[in-house]
């Protein structure tokens, strides 16, 4: 039924209609990027027809699409990037290659050809950062270790296909038009006019961008409309220069993320990207051809169920490599498993410079409303599968895990369990009276936070689980004062302490709690004296603050 409407109008029915789907999808607990792809098919051709004339709303999208990449790059800071470390490093190469080369297998043996092979290959390696952050901070688990590995890993995903980009506008510009590729010319091109823009982009950085900066953000509006400006300014200068919009997007991100003014440029755009990329999955949605794309439900369906199963195994192999527990693995594999907006933009751009046509358009497609419906219940219900799963996870565990053992000799006045936010400030504590401090974490960013926080000549870093029987054996126990686990699970709790006191442990041992339920748990472990004490962070905290407005209060009382 098509609509004799201008485009004001068309797009005013378009977003109303947006708006009622993703209330149903919120309701659903749904991602909004599935509703906004429905939304898509809804209006075009395969249904209502509502979409003739495309180009206003694609505008939009592109522009949507550049303030994501600019929001992307405004993280990358080079702090952040020093801190992802090894193990996001080798967790997301790794995980990116053997994605890569499964999907390239599984796609030649439905027969597509190499190169649309080798592009669904790459285009399901990549997660979307947007819906794992927004589903782990739901779960309130991006402070713990798969959380903190699955950041990492999607920080590397960022880099790799930037990169990818980068190589496929720069490769793909010359036979876009038909042309034969001249592969030397198009290399000198690119290290050309790719490095001229990257020292300009670096002058800017350092001599221009902090001055205009200052001046800019007295004013907020100003600094809003001078951000997009910034990025949309330098998308098409490098478009212009034969690169992508996402390139330049993306860089000019990136020359502000070192600037105090990051997170507030973030925060104001955050909103502006989230309704502009709204027309990008549209646009995506009304462009899908059924008709040539139904062949591609088999292989759709194998992709989607290699991409939630196969990640969780492919973490596992990884991380159990580098000797970290199955179940951490298994936990940041299943936060990464769905593919990202990064893909469609990628098959999408792919498509505009002709490896692949549309009917592979369609089959990416297909897997991302597969696999982003899957993870969007997956996650929320990751512990539970974890537990369920335990059993087998022990036995694809290594016997050998990555637990270091301190130098022999070695003398600590207390050991710490967990290097969270209680766990990080009682070490600070502990270090300001004069106590040499061991940690115990699995985390592996711990080394770098405790090198910012100027701790790390008063604390040593033990990598190990502490919900092993076996690991406490290995800790210097000798002379110890006090252990402290700030691990809130009691399961966790109860295991440690029992392993501590079987290896010789002497000294007291302290859990943490969150709740009151949860320290009625330890009733029988403080009978016993395996447990000597329970810590209540959040209690003492506000007995402390109350205490100290009580100070206030009678201080005033008392000042004439």
């Amino acid at each position: 039924m098509a609509l004799e409407l201008d485009t004001f109008g068309i797009t005013g029915l378009i977003l109303v209609l947006a708006a009622t789907v993703a209330f149903l999808a919120h309701r659903a607990r749904q991602p909004l990027i599935i509703a906004f792809i429905v939304v898509g098919i809804i209006v075009g051709p395969s249904a209502l027809d509502w979409v003739h004339e495309a180009e206003a709303l694609e505008l939009f999208a592109e522009i949507g699409i550049a303030i994501l990449l600019f929001l992307v790059g405004l993280k990358l800071d080079v702090t952040l990037v020093r801190s992802v470390g090894t193990v996001a490093l080798a967790t997301g190469l790794g995980q990116i290659a053997v994605t890569a080369v499964v999907g390239f297998g599984i796609a030649l043996l439905f027969g597509l050809d190499l190169v649309a092979a080798a592009v669904v290959g790459v285009a399901i390696t990549f997660s979307s950062t947007i819906i794992v952050v927004k589903l782990l901070s739901d779960q309130r688990q991006l402070d713990e270790l798969h959380g903190r590995v699955a950041l990492g890993l999607l920080i590397v995903q960022d880099i790799v296909v930037i990169v990818v980009m980068i190589v496929l506008t720069s490769l793909g510009s010359g036979a876009a038009d038909g042309a034969s590729l001249d592969i030397g010319a198009e290399a000198l091109r690119i290290l050309l006019g790719g490095g001229g823009l990257l020292v300009g982009i670096g002058v800017a950085m350092r001599w221009v961008l902090p001055w205009l900066l200052d001046r800019v953000a007295t004013s907020q509006e100003l600094l809003i409309v001078w951000s997009v400006a910034w990025a949309i300014g330098v998308a098409a200068l490098t478009d212009v220069l034969g690169f992508s919009i996402e390139v330049g997007a993306f860089l000019a991100g990136f020359a502000l993320a070192s600037t105090r003014y990051r997170e507030q440029v973030h925060a104001s755009l955050s909103g502006l990207r989230d309704f502009l990329l709204l027309f990008f999955f549209i646009v995506l949605g009304a462009e899908l051809d059924f008709g040539a794309i139904g062949a591609q439900v088999p292989l759709a369906i194998a992709l989607s169920i290699f991409v939630l199963v196969g990640s969780p195994i492919i973490m596992i192999g990884i991380m159990s490599l580098m000797g970290y527990p199955a179940r951490v693995g298994f936990l940041a594999g299943l936060a990464i498993a769905q593919i990202s907006e990064f893909s469609l933009i990628l098959i999408a751009l792919t498509r505009d410079i002709g490896l692949v046509d549309d009917e592979i358009v369609g089959l990416i497609t297909l897997v991302a409303l597969i696999t982003i419906a899957g993870s969007s219940y997956l996650i929320p219900h990751s512990e539970a599968i974890a537990t369920r799963l335990e059993p087998l996870l022990d036995r694809v565990q290594r016997r050998v895990t990555r637990a270091e053992a301190p130098a022999s000799g070695e003398h600590y006045d207390a050991i710490v369990f967990g290097h969270g936010r209680f766990g990080s400030q009682l070490i600070r504590e502990l270090v300001g009276e004069g106590c040499r401090v061991l940690l115990v974490e699995w985390d592996p960013f711990a080394e770098v936070r405790l090198q910012d926080a100027q701790l790390a000549d008063r604390v040593d870093v033990v990598f190990g689980d502490a919900r092993s029987p076996e690991f406490p054996e290995t800790l210097p126990l000798q002379g110890v004062r006090f252990i402290i686990s700030t691990v809130p699970d009691v399961d966790t709790n109860l295991v440690l302490a029992a392993a501590l006191r079987r290896a010789g442990a002497t000294c007291p041992i302290a859990v943490t709690v969150h709740t009151d339920g949860q320290a009625h748990l330890y009733r029988q472990a403080l009978i016993n004296g395996t447990v000597s004490t329970v810590l209540h962070p959040f209690r003492d905290a506000a007995d402390d603050a109350l205490e100290a407005l009580k100070r206030l209060e009678t201080a005033e009382h008392d000042t004439p």
